[in-house]
């Protein structure tokens, strides 16, 4: 790793993207010490996890911090339910209630019915469901992601990336994820840092990372990107004239361009206003805008 910098937001999910031998997987095993780094700092609350002592680090990985791997990792011998219970076990949480919890989080991840199945006969999209059902189990703030879906198929993987989005929703956590696929990190990442040779050639939104790659490197990921399911339409806001004079008809400042195009389809409609969740117009939005943005320079 190369002077890597990277502020990650509570309650966020921060991608980690770039072609095998990046650095991406060397770089999430810093965060719990997984590999010692030669220099530098790891800061949680305000702490430095990399001078943490054994038992301290060993408390941190404990409560502080989850992960999930690509090859799942369960003990081939126990269920899901004992799999699931296996953190809060080495917590030396009680039986009572670290099955209670346990139900609780194989019921949010969809398993409810295969408490008592062992790994071997589960498909591979049920064993990476077991896997999360763990690690959110433990309620430690921070989730550690490891490619967790790469060895999935596709199918499966985009049904595991609404299962893990909607969770978010709900648990706020602040979520590592790795990945080399960047439609998987377009739709996951609050942030998204892009690596190279254990270098970050760029960090930002979905929005900078499509609309202005850093180099070659960034644009040949982004090229074949659908550019109109990415950008937001707040992106292309345009603030010219009075609000009283913007159009009636109106697309939230969160709406994809896919779906503000679709606006523009009905007869007479060539700008919309475009609004906050709570119904004040921020600005306008032009067709030209819109189509010219969605198809790449």
């Amino acid at each position: 790793m190369q002077d890597i910098n990277l502020d990650i937001p509570g309650g966020s999910i921060q991608v980690v993207m770039g072609l095998s031998g990046s650095g991406k997987s060397t770089l999430i095993r810093h965060i719990n010490r997984l590999i010692e780094p030669t220099t530098g700092e790891v800061i949680v609350d305000g702490e430095d996890v990399v001078k943490m002592s054994p038992d301290a680090l060993r408390e941190f990985r404990r409560h502080k911090t989850a992960m999930v791997f690509q090859k799942f990792a369960l003990l081939p011998h126990r269920t899901v339910l004992q799999n699931t219970v296996y953190g809060l076990e080495v917590q030396g949480i009680g039986k009572r209630e670290r099955e209670e919890t346990a139900h609780r989080w194989i019921e949010r991840v969809g398993l409810k019915g295969f408490e008592n199945s062992y790994p071997s006969q589960l498909s591979g999209g049920m064993q990476q469901r077991v896997g999360l059902a763990r690690a959110l189990s433990n309620d430690a703030p921070i989730l550690l992601m490891d490619e967790a879906y790469s060895a999935l198929d596709p199918l499966i993987r985009v049904d595991m990336q609404t299962v893990l989005l909607d969770l978010q929703k709900e648990i706020r956590k602040t979520i590592v994820f790795i990945t080399h696929d960047l439609d998987e990190a377009l739709r996951l990442g609050d942030q998204i840092a892009i690596l190279r040779d254990g270098i970050m050639v760029q960090q930002g939104t979905s929005q900078d990372i499509v609309l202005n790659p850093a180099d070659d490197y960034v644009e040949s990921f982004v090229k074949e990107v659908n550019r109109g399911k990415v950008i937001q339409t707040r992106t292309l806001i345009e603030t010219d004239g009075e609000p009283a004079n913007w159009p009636d008809s109106a697309v939230l400042d969160t709406e994809t361009l896919d779906n503000a195009a679709r606006e523009f389809t009905r007869p007479g409609i060539d700008r919309l206003s475009v609004t906050d969740a709570s119904g004040r117009k921020l600005g306008t939005l032009s067709m030209h805008r819109t189509l010219n943005a969605m198809v790449a320079q």
